[in-house]
């Protein structure tokens, strides 16, 4: 490894608070990393990084190295960015939902790396709103309102919200044909990753908002888990359309109240503000971009 390697290195593992995390994304064996981290203290001459057998922390030299480290990284990719003949190179950590990703991102995926061959990226998937930074990640695509100033967005677009329920469920609770019909229904109940509460159920109706809490005898955090939950007919559920396209096409699921759809969601791709975008993430963002562009009817 170089000096620059190194400094990636480092940043990494500050970023994911762990040698072998940072190892993997950089496709390099631990021995080496840790190499590269005690030739790196013994050039700078301070210790850089706290180490206990589960965690890996910056000192507070550590710390400082870290945001100095980090502006070069995007310096020098800056640099090279500058000419019409570079093409960025490195390693993407991208986080977002399962269905999401392998909906709209792995299909066009091939093309992506075809035009920049230098890049690697591995997904990550969940649906709660991490902490990128820490969490080693350079881009997350979430749905929903951001409130994080530590972050920066790009708006990707919305995505319409429906209303469903299993053919099972309905014949047993009856069909709801307004809102003041849900009394006596109930819902599968979707937790919250900032509050740990059970959303409640929204309807937009000439043009008001309507929340519902109605009964809830199972809840998850996870919207994979969710939606099997309301094909088991445990409830009604309220997720983006294109999560139950082929649950509608084949009747496994029945829109309900679709004349008060609840109000579209913004999907962002959410990356840190404290740091310049690098090249690798500039290509990631605008392809992403134009992709949810073009992909807007197969979403409505």
């Amino acid at each position: 490894m170089d000096r620059l390697d190194r400094l990636e290195l480092f940043t990494r593992i500050v970023e994911a608070g762990s040698f072998a995390r940072a190892a993997r994304d950089l496709n390099v064996a631990r021995s080496t990393a840790t190499n590269a981290i005690n030739l790196l203290e013994r050039e700078t001459g301070v210790r850089l990084l706290a180490r206990t057998t589960r965690h890996v922390a910056p000192t507070p030299e550590g710390e400082a190295f870290y945001i100095k480290a980090r502006d070069i990284l995007a310096e020098v990719e800056e640099t090279f960015g500058a000419f019409g003949s570079a093409s960025p190179t490195g390693h993407l950590r991208i986080d977002a939902s399962g269905l999401l990703t392998r909906t709209f991102l792995v299909p066009h995926l091939p093309a992506f790396l075809e035009e920049y061959p230098g890049l690697t990226i591995a997904f990550s998937q969940s649906d709660r709103f991490s902490n990128i930074v820490q969490d080693g990640v350079d881009c997350a695509l979430r749905v929903g309102e951001l409130d994080d100033s530590s972050l920066r967005r790009r708006r990707l677009g919305e995505l319409p919200e429906i209303t469903c329920a299993s053919p099972d469920y309905l014949a047993r609770h009856g069909t709801p044909r307004d809102v003041d019909a849900l009394a006596g229904h109930r819902m599968v109940g979707f937790l919250s990753s900032r509050t740990g509460d059970v959303m409640p159920l929204e309807f937009v109706h000439q043009g008001t908002v309507h929340r519902r809490h109605i009964e809830c005898v199972v809840s998850t955090d996870n919207s994979d888990t969710a939606a099997e939950l309301a094909r088991q007919g445990l409830g009604l559920i309220q997720a983006p359309q294109y999560r139950f396209a082929a649950d509608l096409a084949s009747g496994a699921l029945v829109e309900v109240l679709g004349d008060c759809r609840p109000e579209p969601m913004p999907l962002n791709a959410i990356h840190s503000a404290d740091r310049r975008v690098s090249l690798r993430l500039k290509v990631f963002l605008d392809w992403v971009s134009a992709l949810f562009a073009e992909s807007r009817v197969q979403i409505d």
